[in-house]
């Protein structure tokens, strides 16, 4: 007995656990199929923690087969974001800086250049970025090893120095105070691990491990702050794979089970990862866990690590780079200028002449007379149909829709066109009223149909769209059918929202539908001055 007790010690100690076995055979699998969940409930990704930059890196790390345009779209919302915001990311939350870094890296673009603005320089600011605590300095560190910009290796010794100093007596660190977190002591050990000829670091590394080893549960999982989750597990992946740690190392096999078997428990396939086990799918976690899964992958079959990026993708120029947006309709053209020195008297001075101007001098819209606009008087459904299509820059249709629209009509292409992309409708089945006027919310209505061609989201939740619209004091007149689109509008600032009043059911003046189509033309890439 005792002999066969040996044997079967020794083959536990040989093969640690046959779930283990299961779940790294399954690894591409749920890799596949996270990448497939991401790519479409993160359509089009932002700069944030969250449907952002690490869904953003992670697909671009994992291998999986997402379009280039995906990542070049990202790359122009994340120029466009920092174009806008003068290049200053946050004033004092400097992981901002670092989490947008390694996305850039990741998809092969230069962090040192987007718009104009060199975004390692704030991280060679030691004091600022290390306002955060030990957060700052890790993503730091990160960040700067990711691509080897090797011009920051003076503070990058501070931020290795720094985050030694706080390591705690139990051998974990914390955002604040002496009682260690899992979390944050995971990402520390990621920071430090392209530091272990240093005798310091690696010292402080194994005492970190240790301590993690020890708050080990026996189903492989962690918990942070006293909760079981699965971000902390994602987070010791990362740790062990920067390492070059294997996952059945016996320091963290607890019950036959590895830290991949406990994360996995949080997995559901087709929807992404849980935070808890008694809670439904979370974006955060399933980012977190993805590129988990994808540093393991990286791991598995001897690749660079997650955030050793030399080996990064290299997103081409597109032939459409500041020719729109990815995801606007094929048919949609960017109109260039064709006269710099057009105006028009009456618009001198007024708060809508840089709009007007800028649809005039592309000959999308015209004056009343070659010197006049009269940017108070109205504009007929047939005028903004023709302007709408002229600006999108659409291929005309001729075919015949409405009994008032005749081929005789020097707006008949136009507005057939408009009609055709669904960017306006008739007033009944047969009739059009071309000369009939536009209110506010139709206005709204329409420029949002336009705007969806051109490539922007206009989807809004009901709640959502109720929210953005209860600032304004007179919210409740508008038609329920306009709503929505109103709401993408306000919330895009393709219509003002400096104002009091939206005052849905007023005609709309010539001046105000320049700068509303002026705003979703700048907004979809379409307009650059």
């Amino acid at each position: 007995m005792k002999k066969i007790y040996l044997i079967l010690l020794c083959f536990m100690l040989i093969f640690p656990s046959v779930t283990t076995f299961a779940a790294e055979q399954n690894v591409e699998e749920i890799v596949k199929d996270t990448a497939n969940y991401i790519y479409e409930s993160v359509p089009n990704p932002q700069v944030g923690s969250i449907g952002g930059e690490w869904a953003v890196m992670g697909l671009a790390r994992s291998g999986a087969d997402i379009p280039n345009e995906y990542f070049e779209k990202y790359y122009q919302t994340a120029e466009k974001h920092i174009k806008d915001c003068g290049g200053v990311l946050h004033d004092k939350k400097y992981t901002e800086y670092s989490r947008v870094i390694l996305a850039l890296t990741a998809i092969g673009k230069n962090p040192k250049d987007v718009a104009g603005y060199n975004l390692l320089v704030p991280l060679e600011d030691y004091e600022r970025t290390i306002w955060q605590g030990v957060n700052g300095a890790v993503f730091a560190l990160i960040a700067l090893d990711s691509g080897s910009y090797i011009s920051q290796s003076i503070v990058r010794e501070k931020y290795v120095n720094y985050i030694l100093d706080n390591q705690n007596t139990d051998g974990g660190w914390s955002l604040s105070g002496d009682v260690s977190d899992t979390d944050v002591t995971a990402m520390s050990l990621q920071a430090l691990s392209k530091y272990q000829d240093n005798e310091e670091v690696k010292a402080a590394t194994e005492k970190a491990l240790s301590l993690m080893s020890k708050s080990q549960d026996e189903n492989g999982g962690f918990s942070s702050e006293g909760i079981q989750n699965s971000e902390t597990c994602a987070q010791m992946i990362v740790a062990l794979c920067e390492l070059g740690i294997s996952l059945d190392d016996p320091r963290f096999v607890k019950n036959s089970n590895t830290i991949l078997d406990g994360m996995l428990t949080y997995y559901e396939k087709g929807k992404g990862f849980k935070h808890t086990l008694d809670s439904t799918s979370n974006q955060m976690a399933t980012e977190q866990c993805f590129y988990a899964l994808v540093a393991l992958k990286r791991f598995n079959e001897g690749k660079n690590s997650l955030y050793s990026m030399s080996d990064a993708i290299l997103i081409p120029e597109t032939e459409n780079k500041n020719e729109g947006l990815f995801d606007k309709n094929p048919d949609v053209k960017k109109i260039d200028i064709v006269s710099h020195d057009k105006t028009f008297y009456d618009i001198k001075g007024h708060e809508n002449q840089t709009a007007i101007e800028g649809l005039a001098k592309r000959n999308i819209i015209n004056g009343k007379t070659d010197n006049s606009f009269e940017p108070n008087s109205t504009m007929t459904r047939a005028e903004f149909a023709t302007i709408t299509v002229r600006a999108l820059g659409l291929p005309l249709k001729v075919n015949y829709t409405f009994t008032d629209v005749t081929e005789n009509d020097w707006f008949y292409s136009y507005v057939n066109t408009a009609y055709s992309y669904g960017i306006v409708n008739g007033v009944s089945d047969a009739e059009f009223d071309p000369s009939g006027t536009i209110t506010r919310e139709e206005a709204a209505v329409m420029v949002a149909r336009a705007a969806k061609l051109c490539g922007m989201n206009t989807d809004i939740e009901a709640l959502e769209a109720r929210d953005i619209l209860s600032g304004f004091l007179d919210y409740v007149k508008a038609s329920d059918w306009a709503v929505d689109s109103l709401a993408f509008c306000y919330d895009n600032v393709i219509l003002p929202n400096d104002v009091m009043e939206i005052k849905p059911k007023e005609t709309v003046t010539r001046a105000e539908i320049a700068q509303t189509l002026y705003n979703m033309l700048v907004l979809s890439n379409l307009i650059q001055e």
